[in-house]
């Protein structure tokens, strides 16, 4: 059950002004204290209170916008991918800014294309299919759907965590690296490819072949990125190698 504790500025109070309203809660019978522990920073995270306001499916859509605001990558007519786009929060971001909607007159109209290996409840603006970007063929199967190549891919996917630091670590980076070689193949020439790391050093290759193949790369830790996370963005912009000159 969960309860708020009562505010500092009540009748006879210091005059400091009243404290911050936080919500507790109890552990309760078959629930273990780490889920718990995680259902009270959920409720308390200002970034899950934006997002239901806001209609986001999840706090990780300011992430992008965070992303976007500080590189300029998600520009109205451009054809996006986003790899493991369940459940939905990076398409809504996608959708707007590209208009993909076309609500914007006069502005060029994007596509967002998102891809799960489950079904993805439908994203006005978006298309969604369910496909393993890991399968052979996947790279000539997103292109037909787009048409073409793609301006930006996106990747906010992390591997299933197993408790071990070290081994997520490298779990994260290897799927890192997976969408990059997916990125090498789909995407147009001065494109953009966003993904996901765990800060740990295991990323120093994955560093050395994005710098190869684009012309600015940095990493970025958005404000919505939790602050004990140790997750990070490599935004790697201006792409100029086509497939089989620099492949991860």
């Amino acid at each position: 059950m969960a309860k708020a504790p009562a505010t500092g500025a009540g009748a006879g109070g210091s005059g400091r002004g009243a404290r911050e309203l936080r919500v507790r809660v109890r552990t309760a019978r078959g629930r273990k204290l780490s889920s718990t522990l995680w259902l009270e920073r959920q409720l308390n995270d200002p970034y899950v209170q934006r997002a239901r306001a806001e209609g986001f499916r999840s706090r990780a859509a300011f992430k992008l916008i965070e992303l976007d605001d500080r590189e300029r990558f998600l520009r109205p007519g451009a054809r996006v991918v986003d790899l493991g786009c369940a459940p939905g929060g990076w398409l809504q971001v996608a959708v707007e800014r590209v208009n993909a909607l076309g609500l914007r007159p006069g502005r060029p109209v994007g596509r967002v294309l998102g891809i799960d290996l489950q079904p993805v409840d439908p994203v006005p603006g978006a298309e969604t299919h369910v496909l393993d970007f890991l399968a052979e063929g996947a790279e000539a199967q997103v292109k037909a759907w787009l048409g073409g190549r793609a301006d930006v891919v996106l990747s906010d996917m992390a591997a299933a965590a197993s408790g071990h630091r070290q081994t997520d670590h490298l779990r994260i980076v290897a799927l890192c690296e997976a969408a990059a070689a997916f990125a090498f193949d789909v995407l147009e020439e001065g494109g953009t490819f966003v993904a996901k790391v765990l800060a740990g050093g295991a990323e120093g290759g994955l560093q050395t072949r994005l710098k190869q193949g684009f012309a600015r790369v940095v990493n970025v830790k958005p404000p919505a990125s939790r602050a004990d996370s140790s997750e990070k963005y490599v935004v790697a912009t201006g792409f100029r190698a086509r497939p089989g000159t620099v492949a991860p």
